[in-house]
């Protein structure tokens, strides 16, 4: 039995060792961290399965585990980028991930029948759903052809990905968010170590997603490869998804100590239009951008066909490859009590 089952069976049977666990936990590094790490704390809460009210719109939330691990990959991991690094010791609560990446049939329930207007002013704090605003008429086609029904959404900012979590929050009267940079790589590697989630060697990667040697140059329909080992598909490939954090490349992971445990880490997002973490890879990329610690962040070239001025802060016409899945937590963390999107169309 590997180290980390191990860690989890003491768990199972000392269920009182993790109320102990405080925010600083004794030194950790190298070898050492690598053999402590990962803790994950028993199972509390269930899968459901959410319908956004007013329609036939179904999705799957998985629920994830609260737990220890280090976030970022070794020095030696093949593909690794100098953004992943230093290692360093995160703890998580506990919360729900979409068991697939969000769909057109999801937003559609939100702005297609609906479409907002360059003038709409959302309240400070909306008393419900109708009031949250939402994405203008795209000047195109907004999937480009690459697909609808069942197919992950593309081409939208980091702002629509907040205002529709927004909005479902309203809607459903629980609060979904888009997922922190650590929470998605806690559940992306799903009690691992490895580079993905089912070794080091990339080779199994066909079954478990969709990128450039087996995508056919477009997203698939979600939900159609292998799910990793805490029942989410697609957390590799097919559309790279947006993460909370604001993305700063190398220096990020230099504000995180090292030596002790680092709970439950976000960089909010501001009013700046860009940059923000990107995971997952996506249909379109090589093997090494789908590992569990790659990292990527968006950029101004996502809207380079974009020909109006002032540019859409709803659309990426240039970002086919992107696309966001939501979270619950079980209990939000203090610091995101409120969140909301801060962009508009003044921001650069």
């Amino acid at each position: 039995m590997s180290s980390w089952m191990q860690q989890v069976v003491g768990l199972l049977t000392t269920g009182s060792l993790l109320a102990a666990t405080v925010l600083f936990a004794p030194t950790v590094q190298g070898e050492k961290a690598a053999s402590k790490y990962p803790i994950i704390e028993p199972l509390k809460h269930k899968n459901y399965t959410e319908t956004i009210p007013g329609t036939k719109v179904k999705f799957d939330m998985v629920a994830i585990p609260g737990g220890k691990f280090l976030m970022g990959s070794p020095p030696n991991e093949p593909g690794r980028k100098e953004d992943e690094g230093p290692q360093h010791p995160v703890e998580l609560k506990p919360f729900w991930m979409a068991k697939c990446e969000l769909t057109w049939d999801e937003f559609d329930a939100y702005w297609r029948g609906r479409p907002g207007k360059k003038e709409d002013v959302e309240p400070e704090n909306p008393k419900d759903a109708d009031a949250v605003t939402r994405p203008t008429p795209a000047y195109a086609d907004e999937t480009f052809g690459l697909g609808r029904e069942g197919n992950p959404l593309i081409c939208v900012s980091h702002h629509t990905a907040m205002q529709y979590c927004r909005w479902l929050s309203l809607k459903t009267g629980k609060i979904y968010r888009l997922p922190t940079e650590a929470e998605w790589e806690w559940a992306a590697r799903a009690g691992t170590t490895t580079a993905y989630y089912f070794g080091d060697d990339p080779k199994p990667l066909e079954e478990h997603a969709w990128f450039v040697l087996n995508s056919d140059d477009k997203p698939q329909p979600v939900g159609k490869k292998k799910a990793n080992p805490w029942g989410l598909h697609d957390m590799y490939g097919n559309v790279a998804e947006f993460c909370l954090d604001h993305y700063n490349g190398k220096k990020d992971y230099a504000e995180y100590p090292t030596d002790r445990l680092t709970l439950q880490p976000v960089r909010k997002p501001t009013s700046a239009r860009f940059s923000h973490v990107v995971r997952g890879g996506s249909w379109l990329d090589e093997a090494p951008a789908c590992r569990s610690a790659a990292r990527l962040g968006s950029d101004k070239s996502w809207l380079r066909l974009d020909p109006q001025r002032p540019q859409s802060i709803w659309w990426l016409t240039s970002a086919e490859h992107v696309g966001f899945r939501i979270v619950r937590p079980v209990e939000e963390q203090e610091n995101l009590k409120g969140l909301r999107s801060l962009v508009t169309r003044e921001s650069k």
